[in-house]
């Protein structure tokens, strides 16, 4: 099918080819689809390197290598359009191969496996790499469009093995420009902003995700809330979900390496910021994008019953929430 581009003012319109409420479930992805018209789902909560980390000596990994935990995928989202009959990918991990058939699986019409599109944040290795599965040596996929910004585009074209992508035309690399919206159909739209990270390939963006009647703020990295040129408080209350980055719960965690050097908001700091808010803004709430120390994994841990306890909420995989 051919894509059509119009420009509307400052939004973008393509058609792409061929509430505060929430459901909980159980970590099967095999389940019974929702009937909602749109919806988010979370296909993954780990940082880039998963769960299991690689080399990983300490108490957190260890059994996991003996007995992986298959709620343990790299961070990623999944938007389902039941009335427009697509769905949509925000970050392809490591873990695409999954996620796709998770998100195909949460369709209420026989959906395909790829989607309608892909959404990139940067060119960190939990959220790019998992492009390569579109290409020959796997799914030989066919103009896939995968929207992203123009350094991370740059980045693309002109590094294997990505480039190879664009020129066996598995994927149509489609531009994204800072603040301003794509109209993905009839229901939904994705506007791009960029935020501060460590930008050695490409720049970093979150997304607002917008339905029919809900908003999501998807932010997974970012270095510190103050380094942004926006106020991360006034940016939930313009939402109905936040899912924001949760890399480390706190400095102590790390021990291995400089922490100065893999800046990130630690929960503890992002609770304190978000205290003032009223519990219905708390409730917007989830953490998301867990590195492998971070005791939020488990949600037994003492650290996760005190994220709950103060209001806030913690992504699982396969939750669903009506946009």
């Amino acid at each position: 099918m051919k894509k059509i581009w119009c420009v509307i003012g400052m939004v973008f319109f393509v058609n792409c080819k061929s509430n505060t409420e929430k459901e909980h479930s159980s970590n099967n992805s095999e389940r019974r689809p929702s009937p909602k018209r749109v919806f988010l789902t979370i296909l993954g909560t780990a940082q880039d390197a998963g769960s299991p980390h690689i080399a990983c000596k300490k108490e957190c990994c260890a059994k996991l290598f003996e007995k992986p935990d298959p709620s343990r995928k790299v961070v990623s989202l999944g938007l389902v359009d039941n009335e427009n009959q697509q769905t949509f990918l925000f970050e392809a991990t490591p873990n695409i191969t999954e996620q796709l058939k998770m998100l195909q699986n949460n369709a209420s019409w026989p959906a395909a496996q790829i989607p309608n599109g892909i959404f990139l944040t940067h060119a960190h290795i939990g959220h790019y790499t998992g492009l390569m599965y579109l290409g020959k040596e796997a799914t030989n996929a066919s103009e896939v469009p995968v929207f992203a910004m123009p350094k991370m585009q740059h980045f693309l074209k002109n590094n294997g093995p990505w480039s190879q992508l664009i020129t066996e035309k598995n994927i149509i690399v489609r531009s994204l420009r800072d603040s301003t919206a794509i109209s993905l159909n009839s229901n939904s739209s994705v506007r791009p902003f960029t935020v501060p990270h460590r930008d050695e390939f490409s720049e970093t963006v979150g997304y607002q995700i917008t339905g029919p009647t809900k908003k999501a703020l998807f932010i997974p990295d970012i270095d510190k809330w103050e380094k942004w040129n926006k106020n991360i408080l006034n940016e939930i209350t313009a939402v109905d979900y936040a899912f924001v980055d949760a890399t480390f719960y706190d400095g102590e965690e790390i021990n291995t390496r400089d922490i100065s050097q893999i800046p990130h908001p630690f929960v503890i700091e992002s609770m304190a910021l978000f205290e003032t808010l009223p519990a219905s803004e708390k409730r917007k709430i989830y953490f998301i994008h867990f590195n492998h120390t971070n005791p939020l994994l488990n949600d037994e841990s003492p650290e996760a019953k005190k994220v709950r306890n103060n209001g806030f909420g913690i992504a699982h995989i396969n939750d669903r929430f009506a946009l």
